[in-house]
């Protein structure tokens, strides 16, 4: 009995040495985005008194080298805009996306790329990591939009950009850009 309280004990501290500690710098570090723009900022200086319209968390994978759209991210497969768990997006408000009305509320997004258009998904399964347990009958809405050609970005950029009556939302990663309006 002692023996196998031995093992266990073996066993467990060798798991927990292999836990990331929290000093360690993560690969792909999660990152937010606010619609205004620097939101948190705004509202410290008094300069916003309501909720934002919309944010987003992810994680930002670095490109290092690697071919990322046909290489390290398929074509034409899902994809869930990001490392780590999946990326989250949230309404504090209805906003149209892709001409359909989105209720206020937080959502994944996924999107499956091509080389000259993606399809952007937005999903109502939360709390998922990666796409490995994406779920097709929980889409919200899918809207396709032209891909762009753009000199390279290193690391996964995600982001809102004013227009007249919304905010594109803009996605950026080693020499793609893909854009969608949000409308109010």
């Amino acid at each position: 009995m002692k023996y196998i309280f031995l093992v266990v004990c073996l066993i467990g501290s060798q798991l927990l040495s292999a836990q990331q500690k929290p000093t360690d710098l993560d690969k792909s570090p999660v990152d937010m985005s606010y619609w205004p723009a620097n939101y948190p900022i705004l509202k410290m200086r008094g300069q916003v008194t309501e909720d934002p319209v919309a944010r987003i968390i992810y994680s930002r994978p670095q490109k290092k080298g690697r071919t990322i759209f046909g290489g390290e991210v398929k074509y034409n497969e899902v994809w869930r805009l990001g490392a780590n768990e999946s990326t989250e997006i949230e309404f504090y408000r209805a906003v149209k996306l892709g001409g359909k009305k989105i209720a206020k509320g937080k959502y994944t997004l996924f999107c499956i790329p091509l080389e000259n258009k993606w399809t952007l998904i937005l999903n109502k399964e939360l709390n998922t990591w990666g796409s490995f347990t994406y779920n097709a009958d929980k889409d919200v809405l899918r809207v396709d939009a032209p891909v762009q050609k753009t000199d390279s970005v290193e690391a996964l950029t995600l982001y809102f950009e004013g227009i007249p009556g919304g905010s594109n939302l803009v996605i950026l990663w080693d020499e793609a850009k893909f854009s969608v309006p949000i409308i109010l």
